[in-house]
């Protein structure tokens, strides 16, 4: 039996599968947002419930909004900023008493739908995160593509490609710089863009209805994330882009943005294709679960 974890910047979901990659369960909490105790204790307690449930153990592997730097063993680059600079592979492997392995929370949700979801059978596949974060994965030929400094795939903390003097110098970032592709596609960066603070689901009703406001908020965010992937397109040449995470529920955004990725993509034509994820919500969790 296989045991994932999914840390969320909300919400920290776990889910065992059996050998032939079944659900057999599955079960999410609220995050513990600002503790790292707490974040130990919350994915202890959900691993145990799930074996207890089940009545056995199994490997654990753990999705997490960051990396373990090659470097120093401590998480980096976590937007839940509780994280950074902690041992978390090695505190969780005390608290459960076994190893565990880590990966971040985009590479797990790239390897699971390149595997056998939306990109299956893709030779190359980027996995996006538009969520309380943002980030990506890639994967070629079924394997995950990592690097020496563990960010392959972190577009997110890129600056926004061909700015407007509008969105110059951007919104500021944790990591410190302004402009950050997160800082414009991220649930947050959407919802302060608006200005009102809806979330996104909220946002795409609105505009349904014929809401100006909420129509001019989502094409500015769909021209945003056009020019950010064109400029991944650019570099990665994906045969499949899929989007995970809590924005990518917005069906629009498989229309409209091929529609304007064009622009800046350096091709005469673009085949690429934006997908959403075979497996929703679950694709980081199992992907996690799959790093054994």
């Amino acid at each position: 039996m296989r045991i994932g974890v999914d840390l969320g910047g909300t919400k920290t979901e776990a889910i065992a599968l059996g050998t032939d990659g079944a659900v057999l369960s599955r079960r999410r909490v609220p995050s513990a947002q600002g503790s790292y105790s707490a974040t130990i204790a919350v994915i202890k307690s959900l691993v145990e419930a799930v074996e207890n449930e089940l009545g056995r153990t199994g490997s654990v592997g753990i999705g997490i909004p960051g990396t373990i730097s090659p470097a120093t063993g401590l998480v980096k680059n976590a937007n839940s900023t509780w994280l950074i600079g902690q041992p978390l592979d090695r505190d969780l492997a005390d608290a459960l008493g076994r190893p565990v392995r880590l990966a971040n929370d985009a590479d797990c949700f790239a390897l699971s739908e390149a595997s056998d979801g939306a990109g299956a059978g893709a030779a190359t596949v980027f996995g996006v995160i538009l969520g309380t974060g943002v980030g990506g994965g890639l994967v070629a030929h079924g394997r995950l593509i990592s690097g020496p400094n563990a960010i392959a795939g972190e577009w997110g903390h890129n600056p926004l490609p061909w700015p407007t003097d509008a969105e110059r110098p951007g919104p500021a970032c944790y990591c410190g710089r302004h402009g950050c592709i997160e800082t414009f596609l991220s649930g947050p960066g959407l919802a302060r863009d608006h200005g009102t603070g809806q979330a996104a689901d909220q946002l795409a009703a609105a505009a349904e209805a014929g809401d100006p406001a909420a129509e001019a908020s989502l094409a500015r965010y769909e021209d945003r994330l056009a020019r950010a992937l064109a400029s991944v397109i650019n570099l990665f040449d994906p045969h499949a882009i899929i989007l995970g995470g809590g924005l990518s529920r917005m069906e629009r955004l498989y229309r409209s943005v091929p529609a304007r990725w064009s622009r800046w993509v350096f091709s005469d034509s673009v085949s690429t294709r934006l997908l959403p994820p075979l497996h929703g919500d679950s694709s980081g969790v199992r992907g996690a679960a799959w790093l054994w």
